[in-house]
């Protein structure tokens, strides 16, 4: 039999289980969110078919995540991509931050001069949002956004 003066300890043991978790999802989450910004910014960058095969290749940055939670930590990223067709991009992607590593893809259409949107995907946590890339010279500055969090950074060769 269990004895009931366990039951307390035994609550508050799983409460700060379950606290743990839970920053360990956001910390996830906005990894992921950074790694896709990233890739997007790259992706996106093709103005002219001359320029988008300049832009095809890696890039690297950094930037902010901020969590459903309210809480921001600063990421840097590595990016590269790929030119599927004229007006479309797919990127691969990894970021880190001080609480850990996440890999992301994603795919970008050109949706105006030097501007491109699309969505992410991470694998490894499910999350999926929307990617948005404006392409200024020899960098990018991305935004992505899902039901998590958002994330903003600039990417440069």
């Amino acid at each position: 039999m269990s004895n009931p003066q366990a039951r307390p300890e035994t609550t508050v043991l799983l409460s700060k289980a379950l606290q743990h978790v839970r920053r360990s999802v956001e910390r996830a989450i906005g990894l992921s969110l950074l790694v896709i910004g990233l890739l997007g910014g790259g992706l996106l960058g093709g103005a002219s078919l001359a320029e988008a095969a300049g832009l095809e290749g890696s890039w690297s940055g950094g930037g902010t995540v901020r969590f459903a939670s309210g809480a921001e930590e600063q990421a840097r990223c590595r990016a590269h991509y790929s030119r599927r067709s004229n007006a479309v991009y797919v990127l691969r992607a990894t970021c880190a931050t001080a609480s850990g590593k996440a890999a992301q893809s994603a795919t970008l259409q050109k949706v105006g001069d030097n501007r491109y949107s699309g969505t992410f995907y991470n694998s490894e946590y499910d999350i999926t949002g929307r990617i948005y890339v404006i392409l200024r010279g020899s960098s990018q500055s991305v935004r992505l956004t899902s039901s998590s969090g958002s994330a903003s950074f600039r990417l440069s060769r």
